[in-house]
């Protein structure tokens, strides 16, 4: 079973940047793929980026361009580097590790943007 612990969030204005990390318990380089998901209130969870074990990567439509996952392999660590950040960027953030047919999660960071 991967353990995941989120860090990094808080509170930025509009047009900020925040950087999240995700830490993982196993060999990030031994899981197919990591990814970051985000739950607005009363919202969904919806899916945000991913990353492959070949170091592919994906973004949804709402946050291509402004976000970029990237993986530490030595660190077990997956980051999620967000610029130019919009109030709907406003969530709680989700580490997810797809590995062998399972989903396992986080506990999530808070990210708000207000000024």
């Amino acid at each position: 079973q991967v353990q995941l612990v989120e860090s990094g969030g808080g509170l930025v204005q509009p047009g900020g940047s925040l950087r999240l990390s995700c830490a993982a318990s196993e060999t990030i380089s031994s899981i197919n793929a990591m990814a970051w998901y985000r739950q607005a209130p009363g919202k969904e969870r919806e899916w945000v980026a991913m990353i492959s074990r070949d170091n592919r990567d994906r973004y949804s439509d709402s946050v291509k361009g402004r976000f970029t996952i990237s993986r530490d392999d030595a660190k077990n660590t997956v980051h999620l580097q967000m610029i130019s950040l919009k109030p709907e960027d406003t969530a709680v953030y989700y580490c997810n590790a797809k590995n062998r047919g399972h989903d396992y999660w986080g506990q999530g960071t808070q990210v708000t943007v207000s000024s």
